[in-house]
């Protein structure tokens, strides 16, 4: 199953936060930390972002969706703080 985003909306797969530094110190995890994400697809109204993109979105901002294995977001375009 596709998910397809509607007007300004993106879709992309979940990335989880590192939990070590490359020198083996773990690293505790904030509640307020930002999401990272990799777009997937975005909709037609969207201009800034492209699929492939790494971005950083709010927390609270997105919806969770999770098709098999994979976890992905739905955000608005206005709710992506920057691309990497």
């Amino acid at each position: 199953m596709q998910l397809k985003p509607l007007q300004d909306r993106i879709v992309a797969k979940k990335e989880q936060p590192e939990k070590t530094t490359k020198s083996g110190i773990l690293l505790g995890v904030a509640e307020e930390a930002p999401a990272y994400a990799v777009v997937e697809s975005v909709g037609p109204d969207v201009k800034t972002v492209k699929p492939g993109d790494k971005i950083i979105t709010k927390n609270y901002s997105s919806t969770d969706v999770k098709l098999g294995d994979t976890d992905y977001i739905i955000v608005k375009e206005e709710d992506v703080l920057a691309t990497l």
